[in-house]
């Protein structure tokens, strides 16, 4: 298996790549766009970080390309909505330089209150110009952090240190871990208000682009200050400069921008602004660690199927993994067999589980679920990635719910196919040393092996019927492995699951179907 490394990549991440007997790794870092997409043609993993654009273009021309990974936590840079589409998995490394942007931050911060770059630059034309570089001490000014992930988390304790109030804004917190990190958790307009300095760390997308504007700047302090080490894009580069300019605002530190390597010339030539080159996340430190980190977990997907730190597919840690796998290979078989018997017109697809899964991540589960569902019925090409999104664009409701109710069996995976007037229902169960089982279709239990051929009947209640399935499978010399009966005396059908030894040729499906009293029979292959 290919893998292509376009951006520098630490020297760890390069031979760990190397050190895999199934893969081979290709580190090109001064590839033109065009070169880009004649090389990506056949790779299998592509590694980059902030400099490759991979667009649209690159993951169409990238007919084998299953997992891009971003060694770095940003991934504007990466077409989501196209890689998803294709089913290509794109994996970030969020926790990697958490530190680095972090201290990096704080270092601007500084240079800011005491004006450090001005007064070195001052000197070093020989001046000696005390009176115009007072600066502020930091003890008792209000640090306002818009996003309290890793990174402003970080940063909210290192400037408790400082003696900092620090207040923040992120709706996806809890007020219990803001309380524990010493933050107050503000409403965002009220954070621009109070900040003393303002910092952002958030993600960049059509909520949070240009976040940062004439709007949300004139609710700030006369003289705060702005800081961003996060994406260029959640600030309004004019407005910023307009704010600036007039005074309203003592200063802004900046590491990122909206067209790099291009700076806005107003901000580039205002003696206000701390400028750096897009270098918050490297230390030696970070590069080590991203770098090493994403070639694991490309290795870990290509190789292992292991999913760290997806943005588009949820992640399953390695703790949870062992835990996880039978369900997926569960939930597979269910939804493979659910699809292949049903004949309704889907609108909805309710996934519910019981037992150990609902104290983990079911999320992946259901993924590998809806894969297993939609391939037969969807002309394009359906994984696990991409699933989700191919339900929602044809209007598929997903329901996932988890249940604490008993049931016969502990560990249970129930699927609903619904249309506006029939539901179609498939449960199975993991049972000891993780025998997978299927336990029961539309309500009616039925305890069967989910082995690689079965014919599924559902038949006319009465007597006869059983026994000429069996006289045309013995003719034909097809082997029963297994032949597990349901009804439940509500329904006027039975059904029946029937594992056998070798595939059962359609001539012979079509004998069964024309047995008096069938009304439907199915071969299902898992």
């Amino acid at each position: 298996m290919k893998v292509l490394v376009t951006d520098p990549l630490s020297p760890e991440g390069i031979q760990y790549l190397k050190e895999q007997a199934q893969l081979t790794t290709l580190y090109e870092t001064k590839l033109s766009p065009e070169e880009l997409l004649k090389q990506v043609g056949d790779a299998d993993a592509l590694i980059v970080r902030s400099k490759t654009q991979v667009t649209r273009s690159v993951i169409e021309a990238a007919e084998r390309l299953r997992v891009v990974g971003r060694a770095g936590a940003g991934v504007d840079n990466i077409d989501l909505d196209a890689a998803t589409r294709r089913g290509v998995l794109v994996m970030n490394t969020p926790g990697g330089n958490s530190i680095s942007v972090a201290e990096h931050t704080l270092a601007l911060l500084l240079a800011l209150a005491r004006k450090i770059p001005a007064a070195d630059a001052s000197l070093r034309k020989g001046k000696w110009d005390k009176s115009s570089f007072q600066g502020m001490e930091l003890q008792g000014k209000t640090l306002g952090i818009l996003g309290l992930g890793k990174i402003g988390s970080v940063l909210a304790q290192r400037a408790a240190s400082f003696e900092m109030r620090v207040v923040a804004y992120d709706p996806f917190v809890s007020e219990k871990y803001a309380a524990d990190l010493g933050v107050e958790l503000l409403p965002l307009d009220e954070v621009f208000k109070r900040s003393d300095f303002l910092s952002l760390h958030l993600p960049l997308n059509e909520k949070t682009q240009n976040l940062v504007n004439k709007t949300t700047l004139s609710k700030m302090k006369p003289g705060g200050f702005l800081l961003n080490t996060s994406r260029g894009g959640l600030i309004c580069e004019d407005d910023l400069a307009d704010a600036l300019e007039q005074g309203r605002m003592a200063g802004a530190a900046l590491d990122v921008f909206q067209n790099e390597p291009e700076i806005h010339p107003r901000l580039l030539n205002s003696p206000k602004v701390v400028l750096t080159p897009h270098i918050a996340g490297s230390t030696v430190e970070a590069q080590q660690k991203v770098g090493y980190d994403i070639a694991v977990q490309v290795a870990d997907y290509l190789q292992r199927e292991i999913i760290t730190n997806a943005v588009n597919f949820p992640s399953v840690s390695p703790k949870e993994l062992p835990h996880i796998l039978p369900y997926v290979q569960l939930g597979e078989k269910l939804g493979s067999f659910l699809s292949q018997i049903t004949r309704i017109r889907v609108t909805e697809i309710g996934i519910r589980y019981y037992g150990e899964l609902t104290e983990f991540n079911y999320k992946p589960v259901s993924n590998y679920i809806l894969k297993a569902i939609l391939r037969p019925i969807l002309s394009e090409e359906i994984n696990a990635v991409n699933a989700r999104n191919y339900a929602k664009e044809r209007g598929i409701l997903v329901v996932e719910t988890v249940s604490s109710r008993e049931r016969s069996y502990s560990n249970l995976i129930s699927i609903q196919l619904r249309s506006p007037d029939k539901t179609e229902w498939i449960e199975g169960a993991i049972l000891r040393q993780g025998n997978l089982r299927l336990v029961s279709i539309d309500g009616i239990p039925v305890e069967a092996q989910l082995g690689h051929s079965i014919l599924f009947i559902r038949n006319e209640d009465t007597p006869g019927v059983i026994g000429h399935v069996g006289t045309i499978l013995g003719n034909e010399r097809i082997n029963i492995a297994s032949f597990v009966l349901g009804r439940d005396g509500e329904r006027p059908y039975a059904i029946g699951v029937v594992n056998t030894d070798s595939d059962i040729p359609a001539p012979v499906l079509e004998k069964i179907r024309n047995v008096p009293g069938m009304q439907f029979a199915q071969i299902i292959h898992l």
